[in-house]
């Protein structure tokens, strides 16, 4: 008996082990969408073997357009688990599905994990902090912007486990927050940057893409490295103006919100403003990113 909602398919010869991730979160169903358009189109690697694996469907199944951020996990975020905490005594909904996973994700060199975002936002590559995982990132020529972070202080994200964070590897990991998750542009983004990934590894030659897949070649910005990030100490936190994201701020000392009346000030020159958001908001969580070209 397999694994209930991974799906694999294998090429004729040895090549690169590929895992493609959605529903993570169980409210971002744009990449479901677009992975499951991906099994249909009856494509297969001309090498090796892609794995696409729907991650979190009991979050999903519990969506509820009207309160959409409820699904995104049951007991605790799926992406925060993947330290330690898999070996340890206990055991959540989250950290039951990780474990199923964890072969999958084990064998892949090169991981896909499609995400998307709380906020109307222009699209994001998150690659941490390796210089190959950036290097694949800038080559494939897509939309989103490319940030290079050190994940989070509250869990070992998915492309951050085990042979992933090895220096001294070979492994590919990058992490699509593809825009807004319900809007359309964030399927455009998905397919785009899925077709992309796949040619660049080798499983897919770029005239396998189906029509209408794949957007123009963008010559990338400079990667956004981030530099710190912002935790709420309260509820009472609140930006200044309407932030979207990719904002460079010119001065150091610039107040960008309050949190419980004291000020949120930039921590240095050029400062870019990476996925800011109170969606989530509750002391302890990150509401943005400092970052820098």
């Amino acid at each position: 008996m397999g694994v209930p909602y991974v799906h694999e398919r294998a090429g004729a010869r040895p090549g690169p082990e590929v895992l493609l991730t959605a529903l993570v979160h169980g409210n971002e169903y744009s990449g479901a969408i677009v992975l499951d358009a991906f099994l249909r189109s009856g494509l297969t690697p001309h090498s090796g073997r892609i794995t696409a694996a729907f991650c979190n469907v009991a979050a999903f199944d519990r969506f509820d357009p009207g309160r959409p951020d409820a699904s995104r996990f049951i007991d605790e975020d799926l992406n925060r688990v993947w330290g330690p905490r898999l070996d340890a005594p206990g055991t959540s909904c989250e950290l039951h599905r990780a474990r199923q996973l964890r072969p999958f994700v084990e064998r892949a060199s090169h991981l896909l994990d499609l995400h998307s975002m709380h906020e109307p936002a222009p699209p994001l590559l998150v690659t941490g902090l390796l210089a190959r995982n950036i290097a694949f990132a800038q080559a494939l020529r897509s939309a989103p912007q490319v940030v290079a972070d050190a994940g989070h202080a509250d869990g070992v994200r998915m492309r951050d486990h085990g042979a992933f964070a090895d220096p001294a590897g070979d492994r590919i990991a990058l992490l699509l927050e593809a825009g807004q998750h319900w809007e359309c542009r964030s399927l455009a983004t998905s397919r785009d940057v899925l077709m992309r990934f796949l040619v660049a590894v080798g499983s897919l030659a770029r005239s396998d893409v189906p029509p209408g897949w794949l957007g123009p070649d963008v010559d990338p910005p400079a990667p956004v490295r981030v530099t710190g990030r912002v935790i709420a100490r309260s509820m009472d936190f609140r930006f200044v103006q309407d932030f979207r994201g990719g904002e460079v701020i010119a001065r150091a000392g610039t107040v960008i919100a309050h949190d419980a009346g004291e000020p949120v000030a930039t921590p240095h020159e050029d400062c870019v403003l990476v996925m800011p958001s109170v969606r989530q908001l509750r002391p302890g969580v990150t509401t943005v990113r400092f970052g820098r070209r």
